[in-house]
């Protein structure tokens, strides 16, 4: 009897799925509506979601206030994607709801560093996002 097994080839580039939102969070963000501070509140009850800072970033009172809630979403949800596999490379679906709090901080701060003239950055955020999903120009809701 032999020891060997077969060998798991890779079919492409792996993707990475965040974990749903704390539970109630998202029926408290509904509940928020676009109400900046209600929003806010959230955000300081729940600061390590993506999913407060990409409805702070919608909700902001100006462009610097909007860019800077969708920077902060940007980087905990590189967190979150790293603390779930994710090693720089591979997809995160918008087709997963867990993702897109994380891909609409990335559009949102996309949007805002063009608002504020941060061309380099529209340019980088633009091809990362196609990078994370090659659908994203095609997805449901564009």
């Amino acid at each position: 009897m032999s020891d060997q097994r077969p060998v798991q080839l890779s079919t492409g580039l792996s993707e990475t799925v965040l974990p749903d939102p704390p539970a109630g969070l998202n029926e408290a963000l509904a509940g928020a509506g676009t109400d900046r501070d209600a929003v806010a509140a959230l955000v300081a009850r729940a600061p390590r979601s993506v999913d407060v800072w990409a409805a702070l970033g919608a909700a902001g009172r100006d462009d610097i206030e909007s860019y800077a809630a969708y920077r902060v979403g940007y980087h905990r949800g590189l967190d979150a994607l790293r603390a779930n596999g994710w090693r720089g490379s591979g997809y995160v679906r918008w087709s997963r709801p867990s993702n897109r709090a994380f891909l609409r901080c990335l559009e949102g701060l996309r949007a805002k560093a063009e608002a504020i003239g941060e061309q380099d950055e529209v340019d980088r955020l633009a091809l990362f996002l196609r990078q994370l999903e090659p659908d994203w120009d095609r997805r449901a809701d564009a």
